[in-house]
């Protein structure tokens, strides 16, 4: 191999090095002879070629970072860690928004029951889960915090027993919403071809 090749090589590994910022120096280290190691097998077949299919090297640093973060996520099954990775898994497919978008809906709605079964007690003509008619004969079901004043006209339907409802519905929520995430984070590094490979 040229000297000019094996300058090629370190300046497109140093760009990949530059773009792993937030990894730590282990993995970076083992990242960087992994990548070396696989130009190295392709370059006799031609170095472009071999440059050309890893990609670019951002990308490709990108797709190292995701990985990471969604591995820290499984490991840590904690809300803010999930939802942290989901945004970077977001910003790299179609499926990650998807993903994202479900995992807030379905942690917000959770927080949402958890909130209205603690606020009740300090709120208790206001909060609650209420049909409203909306004046054409039809009727909304809406989940109040009682931050507003009673919903004119409205019927509350669970009384107090939106205290023990809402805790069960709400962490149920959560923890479903976590189980989704991770195995959807499961499923995609399991599918995942390395980008090197």
């Amino acid at each position: 191999m040229s000297n000019d090749d094996s300058q090629r090589i370190e300046a497109y590994l140093s760009k990949v090095r530059r773009s792993l910022r937030g990894m730590n120096d282990q993995d970076v280290r083992e990242i960087l002879d992994e990548l070396r190691s696989h130009i190295l097998d392709k370059a006799p077949a031609g170095l472009d070629t071999a440059l050309a299919s890893l990609g670019s090297p951002e990308e490709l640093a990108r797709q190292y970072v995701t990985d990471d973060l969604l591995a820290r996520a499984e490991v840590s099954r904690s809300p803010l860690r999930i939802l942290d990775s989901l945004f970077r898994w977001a910003s790299l497919s179609v499926a990650g928004f998807f993903v994202l978008l479900g995992s807030i809906g379905g942690y917000f709605l959770g927080a949402a029951f958890i909130l209205c079964a603690l606020l009740k007690p300090f709120f208790p003509r206001t909060t609650g889960l209420w049909v409203i008619p909306d004046g054409a004969g039809d009727s909304a079901i809406s989940l109040r915090l009682g931050l507003t004043g009673a919903a004119p006209d409205g019927r509350e339907l669970l009384g107090w027993w939106i205290i023990p409802i809402g805790l069960a519905v709400g962490c149920a929520l959560v923890i479903l919403t976590t189980r989704f995430a991770l195995w959807c984070v499961r499923q995609y590094r399991r599918s995942r071809v390395p980008a090197h490979a």
